[in-house]
Order: C-alpha cells, then sequence, then structure tokens
C-alpha cells in the first residue's frame, strides 16, 4: 500500500479537526489477549500433550513447524473466533499469534499457512484420533487439583447440519436435513468437557451409547480407580445395553424413558390422583405427582426401579419417566438429580454456538473428528481461564464469547527489541484489573 492509499476516506471531521484514519500503526494485533491462552496452555500442557498422539509423517529435514505449534495456532485462533483453517493465511505473520506460539513478533519466521493444516486435518487416521480422545479424558482427570470423591457425567448430542458430501452425514427426519449428531460428554459439578464424538446423524444405539461409556469411563477410571460415577442423559441413552454394563461396572445413572401403554398403566393412579387434587384446588391449578414404580421392559434382563413425574394443568396431564439405580426419594431424583441435566444444554452451546464446532466441512470422517478435538481443546483453554477468576465475580460464569470480547479481543502493539519484547495494551481497557489477576494466576512460579 503506497502512501497515497494509507487514510480511509469519507470520515467526517471532529470538533472541527480533520479526521485522518490509516493502517500504518506499525506492528499491532487485534487479539492481545491471546497470551492469556498461551499461558493457559504453558500450565496445562495440552497442545504438547495432543502432540504426542500425532505421529509425524514429515521428513525431519524439511519441517518448519512443529506438530505442537501447528495445534497451538490453530486453537487459540478457535478460541479467539477464526474457526476455519482459511484464517491461518490472514493470521501467520499476526505478532501477537506469533509470540503466542512462541515465536519472535517481527524477527520469528511466520506460522503455518492454510494448506499447511489442511494437510494436517487429513493426514490424522483412525488411531491417532483415539489417542487423541484417550488425551482429552487425561487432560480432564489432570485438571483436578485433588481426586474428587464423586463425579457426574452429563451424555447428550447436538445436531450439526451439513452442505456437502461429508461422510457419516445422514438424513434426520427430525431435523429435516442431513448431519452429524456428535455426542458430548461434560462433568455436571464443574463444566469441565470430558468427550466429544463425532458421529452420523442417527439416534445411538444400545451397543454404541454402551461402547462410548465403556471407553470414557474405563480410561477415567485409570486415573480415579475409586471415585464414583454418576451417568445422567435423556431417553437416547436409556438404553438396556447401557444399564446393564453400568450395573455390571458399580456406575450410577439416570436415564429418561419414554412411555408406552404398560407404563401409563402402571403410572393410572397416580395420574388419577393428581387430576382429582387439581379438581379440588380448582381450575387455575398445576398439581405435580411423584410415583415410585418397578417396571421391566421386555428387553431387559431384569425389574428396575422407574420415577413418574405426573402433572396435571389446564392443558391436560403430563407424565414423564426416568429409570435408575439410585435410591433418592423420586421428588428429589426427578427435580434435583434428573432436571439438572438441562445444564447440559448451556455447556454444549459454549461449545457448539460459541466456539463454532459445527464447522465440520471437510469431506473426510476422520478430519471432522480431528476438528471436533481442535474445537474441544478451545473449549478446554477458555474454561480454564475462566475457572481461575475470583469466584464470586462476574467473570466466573461469563459466557466463552464474553471472554473473547473482553480479554481476548485487545488491541496490542508489539515493539521486539534485542533483550525483550514489549506488549502495550490499550490504556483504556476497562477490564485491566481482571486481565492482571488472570495473568497473574497463569504466571510462571520462581525466579
Amino acid at each position: 500500500m503506497t502512501e497515497d492509499t494509507l487514510f480511509l476516506p469519507g470520515l467526517s471531521p471532529v470538533d472541527g479537526k480533520q479526521l485522518q484514519v490509516a493502517f500504518d500503526g506499525g506492528v499491532q494485533s487485534s487479539d492481545g489477549g491471546v497470551l492469556l491462552l498461551r499461558e493457559v496452555d504453558r500450565r496445562l500442557g495440552l497442545a504438547t500433550r495432543l502432540a504426542r498422539c500425532i505421529p509425524d509423517w514429515r521428513d525431519p529435514e524439511s519441517i518448519s513447524h512443529a506438530i505442537a505449534d501447528m495445534l497451538r495456532f490453530r486453537i487459540f485462533a478457535i478460541a479467539a473466533g477464526y474457526e476455519d483453517a482459511d484464517d491461518c493465511d490472514a493470521l501467520r505473520a499476526d505478532p501477537i499469534f506469533k509470540l503466542a506460539v512462541g515465536r519472535g513478533p517481527e524477527t520469528g519466521e511466520a506460522l503455518c499457512s492454510q494448506p499447511t493444516m489442511s494437510r494436517l486435518e487429513n493426514r490424522v487416521s483412525w488411531r491417532t484420533l483415539v489417542r487423541l480422545q484417550a488425551a482429552l479424558i487425561d487432560q480432564f482427570c489432570t485438571s483436578w487439583s485433588k481426586v474428587p470423591a464423586r463425579i457426574e457425567l452429563d451424555i447428550d448430542d447436538s445436531w450439526d447440519a451439513v452442505h456437502g458430501g461429508q461422510q457419516l452425514a445422514l438424513f434426520n427426519a427430525h431435523h429435516d436435513g442431513y448431519g452429524f449428531l456428535p455426542i458430548h460428554i461434560y462433568e455436571a459439578t464443574s463444566g469441565k468437557l470430558v468427550a466429544a464424538i463425532l458421529r452420523p446423524g442417527k439416534t445411538p444405539g444400545g451397543e454404541e451409547v454402551r461402547k462410548v461409556l465403556k471407553h470414557v469411563i474405563r480410561r477415567i477410571r485409570r486415573h480415579w480407580p475409586r471415585v464414583e460415577i454418576f451417568v445422567r442423559g435423556d431417553s437416547h441413552y436409556g438404553r438396556p445395553e447401557a444399564m446393564d454394563w453400568c450395573e455390571d461396572e458399580g456406575v450410577f445413572y439416570a436415564f429418561g424413558l419414554g412411555t408406552n401403554a404398560a407404563l401409563a398403566a402402571l403410572a393410572a393412579p397416580f395420574n388419577e390422583d393428581a387430576g382429582v387434587r387439581r379438581v379440588r384446588q380448582g381450575a387455575a391449578a398445576k398439581v405435580r405427582r411423584y410415583g415410585d414404580l418397578r417396571y421391566a421392559a421386555k428387553g431387559w434382563r431384569r425389574e428396575r426401579r422407574v420415577v413418574a413425574r405426573i402433572e396435571a394443568s389446564a392443558r391436560g396431564t403430563d407424565t414423564r419417566f426416568v429409570v435408575t439405580n439410585l435410591t433418592d426419594k423420586p421428588k428429589r431424583l426427578y427435580e434435583r438429580v434428573y432436571c439438572a441435566r438441562g445444564q447440559m444444554e448451556n455447556l454444549i452451546k459454549a461449545h457448539k454456538r460459541h466456539l463454532a464446532s459445527d464447522r465440520t466441512s471437510c469431506t473426510s470422517a476422520l478430519a471432522n473428528q480431528f476438528r471436533l478435538v481442535l474445537h474441544s481443546a478451545a473449549y478446554v483453554l477458555l474454561h480454564a481461564l475462566r475457572a481461575a477468576a475470583p469466584k464470586r465475580s462476574f467473570w466466573r460464569s461469563a459466557q466463552f464469547d464474553t471472554l473473547r470480547l473482553r480479554l481476548l479481543k485487545l488491541g496490542a502493539r508489539v515493539i521486539e527489541k534485542a533483550t525483550r519484547i514489549k506488549v502495550m495494551l490499550p490504556a483504556a481497557c476497562p477490564d485491566q484489573a481482571i486481565f492482571a489477576r488472570l495473568a497473574g494466576a497463569f504466571a510462571p512460579s520462581g525466579p
């Protein structure tokens, strides 16, 4: 760009003074807060852990970008709102991203390009993806300062629409389109991600649910052999194969259960009682009753406990069922235990909407699963950043897009000298205090 074209045209004067705006501010970036993510990754060792799972097929003498650096670049970019590999071309010379990956902002080599990143995405094998999923579970376990006595695993799926010829894409009548239904698993009490698994766009079967739970829980128990585990999910996951495995392995569960004629007959006395109570209390009343049932479906190996929730209102009677091996009282089990899974929707929203994890546009299912791993890693970094905020502060429950807007999207001027690198953030930044607090939380200890 020449001197004649530096200034942006058409900007009106301010207070009688000419307004001149140009892209001539020197070595600057609009993502100064990415340096916080660098410190989070350094503390967690996440990119290094994932990189160890990926065999490097390249000629050692021709390598310019280590796999760990490529992963850091891509994960930091996703967390900062750049969800496509194409963004690597625009960001590869950005001084803050170069700093975050460990290169000099001016003297360091540019980061990897989009073609290099795409080759990595399409090179991973099925075995590599299995190792990467195991690494995410290992990261989840090592993120706790002490072994918990009990963990609660929420499992659910989320619609991921596709618009091309991607492998595994199936037509789903409920969503009226082609796509995937990836399975997400989170630890409910902490909101930490455990696993995210790409799969076809159909409801999971019993064997698939059992297999997922088996691999995830057994990996967790390699770290915590005695931890008490509770699994919660909707009726998609209340499969006999899953319940059988949970009972055999000493895992507690609470799954939604679809209604049928046999369950309706068992719940009929509670329905009638709720209707009578509503009539006595008035037409505008809403009455809830809870029933404790014993039920065995045709495909079950044994009779199991089913809790019924009956609600009678002006709209009629609504009955829901939960199958469980817990012993809590029916009301508490439904309202306090099972319904707590509603928080899962917010966690999936953070993963899918705030981090764009539905950008699964590669043709290969393996490449799309690899992308899901990278977006999951970005979730881990932002969750850890948020968890370092003071417990009673606004930041402890802030959404990821708020963290990005307020803490990552900061203008920064970078000056590289012979013995130091200076990063100048805006003096008018309204969130200086929390930025400094979080930077201090992840600062290296010692001299």
